[in-house]
């Protein structure tokens, strides 16, 4: 499974140059000149990225805001890309979450060996392994005995909730609350996807080995 970089960056020559690069490597790299549109993708839309490399001279939003925006909200990996490299900058950047500072101008493979290391201790980092299943909570990716499961955002977090509370039972207005999903989801839709959830990971209903249905309440997860 290819990782997927968001790559902020205003100069359009940059910008191509770079995914390309990328691309070669075997990344899926999506570029974004507009700060306020990438932030849009990985805060609102929520599209899934392994991992941000972000210039800091920006138009209308400096990099810096960028980035104490995004680590507010998600704990994904950045890669500051500038050519800003006094030391105050590489310190400010580090003490906002940074996971690293690169220079500009730089050769395209120095990137690429930046980018395999910091997702190598993002993955070591975030991975939870229970039962059958490894789970990598950065970039949302779920292994069932080595084999990946393409679950969607909202079976993915449904699912990693359920692991996070093995053995206990979960009401389906617990599920709705905890994922933050409003009052108007209704419990139709939690247990479609759980049917979903069930139907992707080979679990039988009548006879589950991972999700049981707890009458009245709602359920668990027993794997």
């Amino acid at each position: 499974m290819s990782k997927k970089v968001l790559l902020i960056e205003d100069d359009l020559s940059l910008q191509e140059l770079i995914v390309s690069f990328l691309d070669s490597y075997g990344f899926e790299a999506i570029g974004y000149a507009d700060p306020k549109k990438a932030l849009e993708a990985l805060l609102e839309r929520r599209e899934p990225f392994d991992i941000v490399v972000l210039d800091l001279m920006l138009p209308g939003m400096d990099g810096f805001d960028v980035a104490k925006k995004i680590k507010s909200q998600l704990d994904i990996p950045i890669i500051i890309s500038s050519a800003r490299t006094d030391i105050g900058n590489k310190i400010y950047g580090y003490d906002l979450g940074a996971d690293d500072y690169l220079d500009k101008p730089y050769e395209p493979r120095e990137l690429v060996l930046r980018l395999e290391a910091i997702l190598r201790r993002y993955g070591r980092k975030n991975e939870l392994v229970v039962s059958d299943f490894a789970i990598n909570e950065a970039n949302h990716s779920i292994l069932m005995e080595g084999y990946p499961i393409d679950l969607t955002r909202i079976e993915f977090d449904i699912f990693l909730l359920l692991i996070k509370n093995r053995g206990k039972n979960l009401s389906r207005d617990q599920i709705i609350g905890s994922l933050g999903l409003g009052d108007e989801t209704k419990h139709r839709t939690i247990d479609m996807h759980i049917s979903n959830i069930r139907q992707k990971i080979g679990d039988d209903a009548k006879e589950p080995r991972y999700i049981k249905s707890v009458w009245g309440i709602g359920y668990k997860f027993t794997g």
